[in-house]
């Protein structure tokens, strides 16, 4: 056997092989190398916007929560001033009622007052009539003298 023969038969063998190779076995293998590059580009671009979402969604919530924040201190300032307006209705009404209370009382006092003053009135005259009865010594007609009590009830007011 010549070595030549063996070397040129194995190199048109391995020729076959190879051409056989790249022609049917070759295209497959790359198709499938192909398609598992371009599944791996899409779940890496799929994972990249589903992180690119996920900021984006965090970015929302955060901007939510301070406007929730911000709706809630709101709320509080707007509660904060109506109590506030309620306390200062209750002190108007509480002075109101206490001013009427005040004059009420005041005005009472002044009946009272003028009551006193007529009891006085009526109280004095009848000790005037008295005692000028006991000067003179005999009885005088209250109903005849009924001016002259007046004048006197007058003058003492």
């Amino acid at each position: 056997m010549n070595i030549n023969a063996t070397l040129l038969g194995q190199a048109l063998w391995f020729a076959l092989f190879i051409w056989l190779t790249m022609k049917y076995v070759w295209p497959p293998i790359q198709k499938a190398m192909q398609d598992r590059q371009k599944q791996i580009a899409d779940g890496l671009a799929a994972g990249e916007k589903g992180r690119q979402e996920l900021e984006a969604a965090a970015e929302k919530v955060t901007l939510e929560l301070q406007k929730a924040k911000e709706q809630a201190n709101d709320i509080l300032a707007q509660a904060d001033k109506r109590a506030g307006e309620i306390v200062e209705e209750a002190k108007s009404s509480a002075k109101n009622e206490g001013d009427r209370i005040v004059a009420a009382a005041k005005a009472e006092i002044e009946q009272e007052v003028n009551r006193a003053k007529e009891q006085l009135r009526a109280q004095v005259a009848a000790l005037a009539v008295s005692g000028a009865e006991k000067i003179l010594k005999k009885e005088i007609d209250t109903k005849a003298h009924a001016e002259i009590l007046r004048s006197l009830e007058s003058e003492l007011g």
